[in-house]
């Protein structure tokens, strides 16, 4: 007979028993972009605020948010109580039905979202939002095409990933009907030889001009765009661009989808990113940041437009789980924690007296970091081989020794780093003191330093 786990306290047991978990993991779990012989997955035991504890019982501060989701840190008390209370009075209901928790979830997130955006329809993340925010960018213009810039990232559903402009794209991009990708900006690295932000706004503008000419206003429906591009390196658009993108958008007939997956939710500094831009989306997606991620949830955040569109005809889509209550449940204490702590204040000041400074501190100390950039708690550093050729210090979609000395060398100094390719991004829980995000940069800089060395004292 199959082992059967009954009670809360063998749950405790199971999440503790971090050999077992390893073994089970390797003999049952298929895990996500991995080839599965090829990984070492660390086992998680226990989360507590900003930190974390790994199998050996280390503890290490999450300085990753997981994939940057836990804006509220791990078992935060008000939205673990919420769930417990939301399992005990209502655990499920099909989305067909009204209920109270639901709603109030759509009324909190309506009374932060720009605008008009008023209406929430409720997905299960952030791929699922974006596939449903495109298909009603078609269905409310009838037009097909989608523009969508590389270096980005939309998810990892069929449409989703071929929206996406990151190399994960690739072995997918089977189902590329109807998306078109263009570079947006990104000054560091200029794919339009740009020397100051002014130049690489109005020549990104002008290139997606170019786009919509050549590819047909008629025939785009939609332009898709992470108000502040996560995963793909937190650049930061120049003053302008999504205002550029909006009235290119208004006088074209396309929709303007904001992805604010992973910039939402205080992240930023503001409620969302696209408010530094003072700019209304037709549509906004989110996910991640509406309850740290502690069940999942996410959606899409509707204009008048395109509500209207739906009003007397069925919109053709939905999801079995939507606006799950024990979601919403989270998602409204998240945001009432939110209001009340006044966390996306604190947020922002982050970014503008403790990671800004910091940051830029560390970059004249170390030759490896070729530019930091970020806002509120939300920071990419850059690290290259070489500062004047820019060089990157991994390829782009790969790795290399000199980033894994780094990442090891991090987690030796008790952080838990997020990278991706030649960049470490500093996207610790946004509620975290100022005490423990000192913390993690001085852990960042002591790692920058051994890892240096370490490749030196090989390479000779």
């Amino acid at each position: 007979m199959p082992e059967t786990v009954t009670t809360h306290a063998s749950m405790r047991a199971l999440t503790e028993d971090a050999d077992r978990a390893y073994e089970l993991d390797r003999q049952h779990v298929f895990h996500s972009w991995s080839a599965q012989e090829l990984i070492n997955p660390l086992v998680i035991t226990r989360a507590e605020g900003s930190y974390v504890w790994d199998g050996q019982g280390r503890k290490l501060l999450d300085f990753t948010s997981q994939l940057v989701y836990t804006n509220l840190g791990h078992g935060h008390p008000r939205i673990v109580e919420a769930i417990q209370e939301q399992a005990a009075a209502l655990c499920t209901v099909a989305p067909q039905y009204a209920n109270g928790t639901r709603s109030e979830a759509a009324r909190l997130i309506a009374s932060h979202t720009p605008g008009d955006l008023n209406r929430v329809f409720f997905t299960n993340g952030g791929a699922d939002a974006n596939e449903h925010a495109i298909r009603m960018a078609r269905l409310h213009t009838g037009k097909h095409k989608v523009l969508s810039t590389y270096r980005s990232y939309h998810g990892g559903t069929q449409l989703a990933i071929n929206v996406t402009g990151d190399p994960r794209r690739w072995p997918n991009d089977t189902g590329s009907t109807g998306n078109v990708h263009f570079f947006g900006p990104f000054l560091y690295r200029s794919p339009f030889h740009s020397t100051t932000e002014q130049e690489e706004r109005e020549r990104a503008l002008d290139h997606l001009e170019q786009v919509i000419a050549l590819e047909g206003p008629s025939t785009i429906a939609a332009v898709i765009l992470e108000s502040i591009p996560g995963t793909a390196g937190i650049m930061i658009p120049p003053p302008g661009y999504l205002r550029g993108v909006r009235e290119l958008c208004d006088k074209h007939g396309i929709v303007f989808i904001a992805d604010e997956v992973m910039s939402g939710f205080g992240r930023s500094g503001e409620w969302f990113a696209i408010e530094h831009a003072g700019v209304v989306p037709d549509l906004l997606t989110f996910a991640k940041g509406v309850n740290s991620g502690y069940v999942p949830l996410g959606g899409v955040a509707i204009s008048d437009a395109i509500f209207q569109s739906f009003a007397k005809r069925p919109y053709p889509g939905g999801l079995t789980y939507s606006g799950h209550p024990l979601a919403c449940a989270a998602a409204v204490a998240s945001i009432e924690v939110m209001e009340a702590e006044r966390i996306v204040e604190h947020s922002a000041a982050l970014g503008e007296e403790v990671f800004g400074p910091s940051l830029r501190s560390l970059a004249e100390r170390h030759q490896w970091i070729g530019e930091v950039r970020g806002v509120g708690a939300f920071w990419a550093i850059e690290l290259v081989a070489d500062r004047e050729t820019r060089e990157p210090l991994a390829p782009y979609g790969g790795s290399s020794p000199e980033m894994g000395a780094v990442i090891a060398a991090t987690m030796a100094n008790g952080v838990l780093p997020f990278a991706n390719f030649n960049r470490i991004h500093a996207v610790p829980p946004i509620n975290i003191s100022a005490e423990e995000a000192g913390e993690g940069i001085r852990a960042l800089d002591a790692a920058l330093g051994e890892a240096r060395a370490a490749v030196a004292s090989v390479t000779g």
